[in-house]
């Protein structure tokens, strides 16, 4: 795929309304075969410090991804959009439709932003006590003690649906539904092994999984027609949605590295958790909603971005619906990551500056996630390359378990092995049968 990318003076969008649910970036993107890279105006048109920054970031991508990127990337600052960049093809291998600014990819775990923030608002307007226990909203729920805070925290001692339930018995071959997850829950409690509730930070996607329906039970609404109705119609995110099985046609496919592609398989219905497509221009106008005011007092956003998982010191740890670096320095860097399938995702918030970055990628590139070292070019955020997925690391707290062959580890020395392990390319599909044993939290 060899294709010359070139920048051309690009025009003004016409801005009708100063409201932010009609607000585009103010830029139009030109196209070059299957890439499309746009810069705010033109570079000579940008001020000294957006000059500057344009630079950095250019130079960033055209390094680190160069002509291979099959996906979107975009830089903004202060809501305008310093540089944009949409690679490939629907089909990597070069099939399909071009990869364009108005490409929907599956957001993978950062879907958990939206579902975090969905609760948030029920709990805003008065319509949630997210203190309260989960049993409250999801009459059965069989483990005392967890609330829905520790839902969203991932403090609730859960173990992932994932992992453990094909493990005791779910059939492979039935698609599998988020009240399937309650209900599976409800019947094998004895079987799971629970934590201890608000012990310590144990991501799991159970917990998510579960806030999608906790949103249904409060709101009366479908989990994606709430979010379409409270946040993506009024901000004007047209390209942004919940999966369902009607749009299997129009949804983006994801593929293994080599290139071949994933099947549709019996989790992939599962929502909140994962499952909502958007695009990096949708997912612009998110940040800027977040933190305009428009649906959130002050008290509910600083609860979102409190770090809660501080049983031992650390930078890495976790809010409601955010992961985040918590810096000596007093710099908070607010993001989340996400892999499903070959979906790699990375949205990044700096608060301070009013920066947002955002990579997507439906390939299985690990590289996307680099996209986040970018935060260093606007802010002391003092990262250290991290390249791959932290679902697990938050404050270095992650207890020490047994394997299935009772060797025991802990997540650093995982995590030195996939430091060493990194730079060779897998096409092995990301485990949906992981043998239970060793997986859930002994706490």
């Amino acid at each position: 795929m060899k294709t010359m990318l070139r920048f051309i003076p690009l025009s003004l969008f016409a801005i009708g309304c100063a409201q932010l649910s009609d607000k585009q970036p103010a830029m139009l993107t030109a196209s070059t075969g299957q890439v499309t890279v746009s810069a705010a105006a033109s570079n000579s048109n940008l001020s000294d410090s957006n000059s500057y920054y344009f630079n950095l970031v250019k130079g960033f991508i055209d390094t680190t991804f160069g002509e291979k990127l099959n996906g979107s990337i975009l830089v903004a600052r202060n809501g305008q959009v310093l540089y944009e960049k949409y690679s490939g093809f629907e089909n990597p291998r070069g099939y399909g439709d071009s990869i364009t600014a108005t490409t929907p990819f599956h957001l993978a775990s950062v879907s958990k932003t939206f579902t975090a923030m969905a609760t948030l608002k029920l709990w805003n307007d008065g319509k949630l006590q997210i203190d309260s226990l989960v049993s409250a909203y999801l009459p059965g729920f069989p483990c005392t003690g967890v609330t829905v805070r520790m839902l969203l925290n991932h403090r609730s001692g859960l173990p992932k649906y994932d992992h453990y339930m094909s493990s005791l018995g779910w059939n492979r071959k039935k698609i599998m539904t988020n009240q399937d997850v309650l209900d599976f829950l409800i019947a094998n409690r004895k079987k799971i092994m629970v934590g201890r509730p608000d012990r310590g930070f144990s991501y799991s996607n159970t917990n998510y999984a579960l806030l999608a329906l906790i949103v249904e039970k409060v709101s009366g609404q479908f989990y994606g027609d709430y979010l379409k109705n409270t946040f993506f119609d009024s901000l004007g995110m047209r390209d942004t949605y919940v999966f369902t099985r009607a749009d299997s046609a129009r949804s983006l496919p994801s593929y293994y590295y080599n290139g071949r592609q994933y099947a549709f398989d019996f989790l992939d219905m599962v929502y909140g958790d994962k499952n909502i497509y958007s695009t990096p221009r949708d997912l612009l106008k998110w940040d800027q909603a977040l933190s305009s005011g428009r649906f959130f007092t002050p008290e509910t956003l600083n609860a979102a971005y409190t770090p809660y998982s501080n049983e031992k010191p650390g930078t890495h740890n976790y809010g409601l619906g955010w992961r985040m670096y918590v810096l000596k320095n007093g710099k908070k860097l607010i993001y989340h990551t996400g892999w499903w399938h070959g979906n790699r995702t990375i949205f990044v918030r700096l608060l301070d500056e009013d920066v947002t970055i955002v990579a997507l990628c439906n390939n299985d590139a690990r590289n996307i996630y680099t996209a986040k070292e970018m935060a260093d070019y606007f802010g002391d955020y003092m990262q250290h390359v991290d390249r791959g997925s932290d679902d697990d690391r938050v404050a270095r707290n992650t207890p020490v378990r047994k394997s299935s062959r009772g060797k025991r580890y802990t997540s650093s020395k995982k995590q030195l092995l996939a430091k060493n392990t990194k730079s060779k390319k897998t096409t092995k599909k990301r485990s949906t049968t992981t043998s239970y044993a060793g997986k859930a939290a002994r706490k």
